[in-house]
């Protein structure tokens, strides 16, 4: 009698935890995914402020300033090594 009783309550709480899981997944994930959404918004946020204050404060008015230095083609070139032109031959 002991067993099925063990049976009984395991397959219960399966069930009763199988239910529960269903009406609340969705209340969870909703709140998980607002919660992550504010975290990645703050941080951009405040690294983009940071940026908009470092440049404000180093340039001048009229000044042009660029994010991102020009890739030089000779250089990349040395560091690649040397082309070959390769012909194919009937």
């Amino acid at each position: 009698m002991g067993l099925l009783k063990t049976i009984f309550f395991l397959v219960l709480s399966y069930y009763a935890f199988k239910f529960l899981a269903r009406l609340f997944a969705p209340f969870l994930m909703r709140k998980a995914a607002e919660t992550i959404k504010k975290k990645a918004a703050q941080q951009y946020g405040g690294q983009q402020k940071e940026q908009q204050q470092q440049q404000k404060s180093s340039a001048k008015v009229g000044e042009t300033i660029i994010d991102k230095k020009p890739d030089n083609q000779q250089e990349s070139r040395k560091s690649v090594g040397e082309y070959v032109d390769f012909e194919e031959i009937d």
